[in-house]
Formats: structure tokens, sequence, C-alpha cells
């Protein structure tokens, strides 16, 4: 599939990208071998696969949540610019 300057165009303008003809001129040659690479991977027979969303395996990243101690006030407040006691000093945000 070959695109036209007028679709190449359209894309950039839907990318807000602004290109001058010698980019339009490359970015044209780049989605075209793009397309060309896509119609290949359609000719592929994928009948015989299941249907997934996720091809990789998934791996849990997160930490086990074991309650553990936090920090003391005095170094959670050490860099609050307004503090009272134990809390931080904030502005209203409702009148």
């Amino acid at each position: 599939m070959t695109l036209s300057a007028d679709e190449v165009a359209y894309v950039a303008m839907l990318a807000r990208i602004g290109l001058d003809e010698a980019e339009m001129e490359e970015l044209r040659g780049q989605l075209d071998a793009i397309l060309a690479h896509v119609s290949q991977l359609q000719q592929v027979d994928t009948s015989h696969l299941l249907p997934t969303a996720q091809v990789g395996h998934l791996a849990d990243v997160w930490r086990r949540d074991e309650p553990r101690d936090s920090l003391p006030p005095e170094r959670a407040l050490a860099n609050a610019p307004q503090r009272d006691g134990d809390y931080f000093t904030v502005g209203a945000i409702q009148e």
C-alpha cells in the first residue's frame, strides 16, 4: 500500500507535527514500510492460536503488604514549610 502525500499530511496534522516537504517524503517511505510489514503479518495463519490480551508472562512486581514501623513525626515533618505540632499546616481551600 502506498500512501499519498495528502494522507501523510493528514496523519501529520492528526499528530500535531509540522513537516516540510523532505520530512513528509521521508515519513511517507517509513509509513509505507510499516504498512507493508503489517500486511505481511495479516497473512500469517493464527487460527490455531487462542485469543489473548497478554502475550508475555505476568509477574507481580509489588512487595507484600506487611505492617511495619512508620516514620517518626519529626522526620516526616522535617521539610514541612509550616507545621502545627505533629501536623502539616496548609492554607484553606474553601472559603
